[in-house]
């Protein structure tokens, strides 16, 4: 097990680093969450993580790439429903890192 502290809360992740309360979610922990993973959040950044965290409340599933390319593309236009925008600002893996900076569960079908 993992633990971040943030201003003096001390906050648990699993052994890959997502959160093990989705309740200790905040603005202040997915920078942590992304300085981690070397990643400096911009505007576009929070735009996607405020996607998929609105995703998951609607569905309560963190979506795997293609339902989560779908989605972004209706929400916010298809020059951003696409892979390769996604990769651009999360690489790797979109939709796990997505997940994890946003403080969701990490995602059942993705590898």
């Amino acid at each position: 097990m993992q633990q971040l502290v943030i201003d003096e809360r001390i906050i648990s992740q699993d052994k890959e680093g997502y959160l093990v309360a989705l309740e200790d979610w905040s603005p202040e922990v997915a920078k942590a969450l992304a300085e981690k993973e070397g990643l400096e959040l911009t505007d576009q950044h929070w735009q996607l993580i405020e996607c998929i965290r609105n995703f998951y409340q609607q569905f309560q599933l963190s979506p795997a790439m293609r339902p989560l390319v779908k989605y972004i593309g209706q929400q916010l236009g298809k020059e951003k429903g696409n892979s390769i925008y996604l990769m651009k600002l999360f690489p790797g893996s979109p939709a796990k890192l997505m997940a994890k900076i946003a403080g969701l569960p990490r995602p059942d079908n993705c590898l």
